[in-house]
């Protein structure tokens, strides 16, 4: 009886999916979810969970000790911070996509806004990302580039920041005050404005001035399951996880 019974034990041990932990930065909810799916079909038992977060969140969070088997930043500032904590060997990081910055309006607008000059009209209320989080910082890059321009000078960074009226923690929250009309206007990913079609509406950023963000992605070191985590990182950046990627709006980056 004590055999059979520990034989049924060891089955049902057996038979539990393995459950592998992403951390990924927020912009990379719609896609990765499509992903997670597809990687659990092709790997019978595994079973994919995600905590999305703005990546520094996820750094802080990896920094302090939580548990996740993958990193995915939008930036290389958060991943270079998850590597010196040495929760990321130096060596993994690798590039995996890449992304672009748009102006988000509300579709219904209460004031009209039809392309960047018009972010310094005073009285206009904006949302950007905080500095220190990857779409915020990304988008002061992009205010450095136009105050340096001819096109509109140095006093256009400063005359767009005093409009600014919040700060948050990744691009989703920017996109979702703008579509929810507490804000005139914001700066988010292309992808982000894209899933929000119907609800905001994109204006561009001249190329000149655009900022491209390279994502970036690595196994945690001393992963419980660390081939299954090079695995994914393997999925996401082969043919067919970069077609999902491509699928909403990114830009791949090939191995």
């Amino acid at each position: 009886m004590v055999l059979v019974l520990a034989a049924c034990a060891r089955g049902e041990a057996a038979s539990q999916p393995i459950t592998l932990n992403i951390s990924a930065a927020a912009s990379l909810s719609k896609a990765f979810q499509e992903i997670g799916r597809q990687f659990e079909v092709q790997h019978p038992g595994a079973k994919v969970e995600f905590n999305f977060a703005g990546s520094q969140q996820l750094a802080a969070q990896l920094a302090q000790g939580a548990p996740a088997d993958v990193f995915a930043s939008a930036n290389r500032k958060q991943m270079d911070a998850v590597v010196k904590s040495g929760r990321v060997s130096s060596e993994a990081p690798v590039d995996f996509l890449q992304n672009r910055l748009v102006v988000v309006v509300p579709t219904q607008q209460k004031v009209a806004i039809g392309r960047i000059d018009d972010l310094v009209r005073p009285g206009l209320k904006l949302v950007f990302g905080a500095k220190e989080v990857p779409i915020g910082q990304y988008a002061l890059d992009f205010l450095d580039r136009a105050g340096k321009s001819t096109a509109y000078g140095p006093g256009y960074r400063q005359r767009v920041l005093d409009n600014v009226v919040s700060y948050e923690q990744d691009a989703r929250a920017v996109l979702t005050k703008v579509g929810l009309g507490e804000a005139d206007a914001g700066v988010v990913y292309s992808t982000d404005a894209s899933s929000a079609a119907g609800v905001v509406t994109s204006l561009p950023i001249p190329d000149d001035l655009n900022v491209v963000a390279v994502y970036r992605i690595a196994p945690i070191a001393g992963s419980a399951h660390a081939d299954l985590a090079q695995a994914f990182v393997a999925f996401v950046r082969s043919p067919q996880g970069q077609a999902v990627l491509t699928k909403f709006g990114f830009q791949p980056i090939s191995p």
